[in-house]
């Protein structure tokens, strides 16, 4: 079985993105509550909508600003963006 990987990404509305992974899988997540409740410094800019879609897919990943905000493939595939408590 090969790595799971984000192959692409497209945005819905507002944080929402609709996901697709490398064996076929499409995901629709929604990360408003994550950057709108996590409270570091490092996501307010995420707030910004056009911040926001300013992510790139990298390695398989969906990355912002140089890694400032990742997660892990399998979390996004299964729909868990959650704050870390």
């Amino acid at each position: 079985m090969s790595e799971l990987s984000v192959v692409d990404a497209k945005h819905l509305t507002g944080h929402i993105l609709e996901i697709t992974f490398n064996n076929g899988h499409k995901e629709v997540v929604d990360f408003a509550s994550f950057i709108f409740s996590v409270g570091h410094p490092d996501y307010e800019a995420y707030k910004n909508v056009e911040t926001f879609l300013r992510f790139k897919i990298e390695d398989g990943n969906l990355n912002w600003d140089d890694y400032t905000m990742i997660f892990p493939v399998e979390d996004l595939y299964s729909n868990r963006v959650i704050k870390n408590r």
